[in-house]
């Protein structure tokens, strides 16, 4: 499976996020279209087939990037040794 970029993850989880709660607020028809569609994107993009299974792919995705961001810890460096 391809990464998405940290960008465009985040994107999507922000466009899911503002939509779920428009919808929870007022749910109409325009609402839960928006948000069909920011779950299709964020499934998608996460390689999941629910949205609970998306949100949870999109925060270990969110964790390895900050992982590949603060680079190797003591503990990776005296495995390597």
């Amino acid at each position: 499976m391809l990464l998405p970029a940290e960008k465009e993850l985040r994107t999507a989880l922000a466009r899911f996020a503002e939509a779920r709660i428009a919808h929870d607020v007022l749910p109409t028809g325009r609402t839960s279209r928006a948000l069909e569609d920011a779950t299709y994107t964020l499934c998608v993009i996460t390689g999941a087939r629910t949205a609970e299974d998306a949100l949870f792919a999109a925060d270990a995705l969110l964790q390895r990037y900050r992982a590949d961001r603060q680079g190797p810890t003591q503990e990776d460096k005296t495995l390597a040794a």
